[in-house]
């Protein structure tokens, strides 16, 4: 579905960067007290000047379902990303949603993951994706922390788990490697490229964009 996901785009202009430096995917954050928050009556702005085939994306966390609908329908999402404590029941209540399901990988390591999975895979509701961030107490990802990679790996790879995006704490430097050692579908990243919450570094967009398409086609 994408390749390269910048996450916490707030303003038009940042969003025109990501895009211009070759980001296949924008994230739109809808979670109040991060500091990437994006209003939803500022959210229109954003996504009016997103071209087509970039994949938009909005991050909830312990939204309700009635919000993530709505927000939906009136944004024209094509992925719905949940980060906070949603029971495999509410990916079910959502009612087909595509779904990006993210996990802070934590001292338990893959094992909550493998049997949230399960229980999806009994009840029907997948997600489409399983996305892998870095665990700090009471927060829910956009740390900068760096997620345990080696763990990460361990990630299973039978044909019904749904694909793996790697987060947590990427930035130019380091997702080469990332990829290399995760072997993920797709990265993500916020903080890596700013130059303070919220705002989006030309430079450091284009460096991390570059960096992670070239480790991606080294890996086929």
């Amino acid at each position: 579905m994408f390749r390269v996901k910048i996450c916490g785009v707030t303003l038009p202009e940042d969003a025109r960067i990501v895009v211009a430096r070759g980001a296949d995917a924008v994230g739109l954050n809808f979670y109040e007290p991060s500091p990437r928050f994006l209003k939803p009556e500022n959210a229109d702005a954003v996504v009016d000047v997103l071209p087509g085939g970039i994949v938009r994306v909005g991050l909830f966390v312990n939204a309700s379902i009635e919000q993530i609908h709505k927000t939906w329908d009136d944004l024209g999402l094509d992925l719905v990303q949940l980060h906070g404590d949603e029971s495999p029941e509410f990916l079910r209540e959502l009612g087909g949603l595509p779904v990006m399901r993210a996990f802070r990988l934590g001292k338990e390591g893959i094992a909550p993951i493998c049997e949230y999975l399960e229980i999806c895979r009994k009840l029907m509701c997948l997600p489409e994706l399983v996305l892998v961030d870095s665990f700090r107490k009471g927060q829910f990802g956009g740390t900068g922390a760096t997620a345990d990679w080696e763990t990460a790996r361990g990630y299973p790879s039978e044909d019904w788990h749904p694909p793996l995006v790697l987060a947590g704490g990427l930035t130019s430097e380091n997702v080469a490697e990332a990829i290399r050692v995760v072997s993920p579908v797709a990265v993500d990243t916020a903080s890596g490229v700013e130059s303070s919450p919220g705002r989006k570094d030309s430079e450091m967009v284009a460096h991390f964009v570059e960096a992670a398409m070239a480790a991606f086609g080294e890996a086929r």
